[in-house]
């Protein structure tokens, strides 16, 4: 494949997300501590919903694949996809007293907590019988997030959706989103992060991320750029130091646009979705990495992740009063 080839497949727009939605919940007002909370707003979280929420208000088309718990919660979220526009249609109940992924997030930044809750997490609970249910073959582009590979028998049934989109020449985009908690071992999620990886044509994550994958902090963005000799496009994230992006045996260094932030949640999501949003709308990949930059400073300033999620015309009159590091 080639990033040319990886733009095209974008731009016929039909999307598969791949990893969990969940529920998260805000102390409210803003800048309540968690352990002095009397109310709560309640929002759809999850990294791939969040994804789909971002790229759908460019205008993609996506699909969510992905378990939930079969009880009121779970509800909650289907019927949140349905408000944001998401195809819900893979999205199945977990019948075996699993649990949705459930987050408490403060709005602050001060001793910021996010408090996560993945016990017997039911998106991790999908199997093979969900990804050929799923006809892999009939999508144009894949989106999955790390946090799949994180335990059986979603591990194995993401490989398994990797090697049929391999077979398809379909274009797979990763979004490392390594969650230690999640995992056995810091070797085990190198391994399979590095199965997945060489299966993808674009891998995006911080600094820590690519830490995991080539198992020391200091040899991270090295790892980084030798993996572009074998992936499209490989974006390599630094929190507040902005990003390096190797795709076509081109450097890319972009800065970030500063804001005061309110809660330093939801930027990764947003800007994996913008950015595909943008390339989706024809976008170079210079620009789209500039757009993606402006809704992850946009989306640091609200309530939640997914309802911070800003649409395409909101960016660029961001981008229009406010200047890129």
């Amino acid at each position: 494949m080639s990033l040319d080839f990886l733009i095209s497949k974008i731009q016929q727009n039909n999307f598969l997300l791949i990893g969990r939605a969940g529920v998260d919940i805000y102390p409210d007002p803003p800048g309540t501590k968690t352990e002095n909370a009397k109310n709560y707003v309640t929002h759809l979280g999850g990294s791939s919903a969040n994804m789909g929420v971002q790229l759908t208000k460019y205008g993609g088309i996506c699909s969510l694949l992905t378990k939930v718990s079969n009880d009121a919660l779970g509800k909650f979220v289907l019927n949140q996809l349905d408000e944001y526009g998401v195809n819900r249609n893979l999205v199945k109940f977990e019948d075996n007293e699993s649990r949705i992924s459930f987050a408490i997030v403060e709005s602050t930044l001060e001793d910021h907590q996010s408090i996560i809750y993945r016990h017997k997490a039911a998106d991790l609970f999908l199997n093979h019988a969900d990804i050929e249910h799923a006809n892999i073959e009939n999508y144009n582009c894949i989106l999955i997030t790390g946090t799949t590979l994180a335990a059986e028998p979603s591990r194995s049934s993401v490989l398994y959706a990797l090697e049929i989109a391999k077979k398809n020449n379909i274009p797979v985009i990763m979004d490392i989103d390594y969650r230690p908690y999640t995992w056995e071992s810091p070797s085990i999620a190198k391994e399979i992060y590095n199965i997945a990886a060489i299966n993808c044509s674009a891998v995006i994550g911080n600094d820590d991320e690519f830490a995991v994958l080539s198992g020391k902090y200091e040899e991270g963005l090295d790892y980084a750029k030798k993996l572009s000799s074998n992936n499209d496009l490989v974006i390599y994230k630094m929190g507040e130091k902005g990003s390096i992006t190797y795709a076509n045996n081109k450097e890319i260094n972009k800065g970030i646009y500063p804001v005061k932030p309110l809660k330093p949640t939801g930027a990764g999501d947003s800007f994996m979705g913008s950015l595909i949003g943008a390339l989706l709308n024809n976008y170079d990949l210079d620009k789209s990495l500039e757009i993606g930059s402006a809704a992850a400073a946009i989306v640091v300033t609200k309530v939640g992740c997914a309802p911070a999620m800003p649409n395409l015309e909101e960016v660029l009159q961001f981008m229009q009063t406010n200047k890129i590091d």
